[in-house]
């Protein structure tokens, strides 16, 4: 049995993580994470950016609009949430 078990670990993977930051923090226990990736045209070679939102699972509500946080993918915890915040990278200053 402990072959099984490790050729289906193995063959699932790990998650994915990606960085990005907090763009709206209104929800309860959930975060909404923009994540700015810069991906070359594959006519002109110019590099573009490229965005996207995710809905994100935040259990504490410990996370604010402007912090940079670092997200994992998830089982689904509802119709658009598949994510989930792991740690703070940078919180901004306060003026």
């Amino acid at each position: 049995m402990t072959t099984e078990a490790t050729t289906t670990d193995a063959a699932h993977g790990s998650k994915r993580t990606l960085v990005g930051k907090v763009t709206s923090a209104k929800m309860q226990k959930t975060v909404v994470v923009e994540v700015v990736r810069s991906v070359r045209h594959p006519v002109y070679g110019k590099y573009v950016r490229k965005r996207s939102k995710y809905k994100a699972h935040d259990e504490q509500q410990s996370y604010r609009e402007g912090d940079v946080v670092e997200i994992r993918e998830h089982r689904p915890l509802s119709r658009e949430k598949r994510w989930t915040v792991i740690r703070l990278v940078e919180r901004p200053e306060v003026t």
